[in-house]
């Protein structure tokens, strides 16, 4: 069995509830969810929620199927299976001792990120973009001395001639 990353574009009823009901599905099968985003759509009636999950293809399929049983999920997009543009938002706070400040910088240019908040011992990074654009970031910044993070849930949408 192999296991793969997915993520799924789910517009639902814009209503008290509907997102209880998704997470319950997953954790009443014990489906894990790696990241969630939800947030309203053009039409005040719908939203969208972004999600991640890693499991199998059997896995996935099975909850799409139980995801479209739902009353209140209009579609599920697995976007895993098309062309789409992925971005998350990571707010990472590092030490910004003296001598590694130049080359914090440094780095904070190459991925076109910037620093949000400058404090005596701290450093606090904005950086946007892939789940890959993120992982490489942080992983330069674990040497520094990463003090905290915060991040957003992936969003993403499928490009305009979406197949694969």
């Amino acid at each position: 069995m192999e296991i793969n990353r997915y993520l799924l574009s789910i517009l639902v009823d814009n209503e008290p509830g509907v997102l209880s009901r998704i997470v319950g599905l997953f954790s009443g099968r014990g489906f894990n969810i790696d990241s969630l985003s939800v947030a309203k759509t053009t039409d005040p009636n719908v939203s969208v929620i972004t999600m991640v999950t890693y499991c199998d293809i059997h896995i996935i399929e099975q909850i799409k199927k139980q995801l479209h049983k739902l009353i209140n999920v209009i579609t599920v997009n697995d976007l895993t299976e098309k062309k789409y543009v992925e971005r998350q938002l990571a707010l990472i706070k590092v030490h910004a001792k003296t001598e590694k400040r130049a080359e914090i910088m440094r780095i904070v240019d190459i991925f076109r990120s910037k620093i949000v908040d400058v404090g005596h011992a701290h450093f606090t990074i904005e950086i946007s973009g892939d789940s890959g654009k993120i992982e490489a970031f942080t992983s330069l910044m674990q040497p520094m001395g990463i003090v905290e993070i915060a991040s957003t849930g992936a969003i993403a949408l499928g490009r305009e001639n979406g197949k694969k």
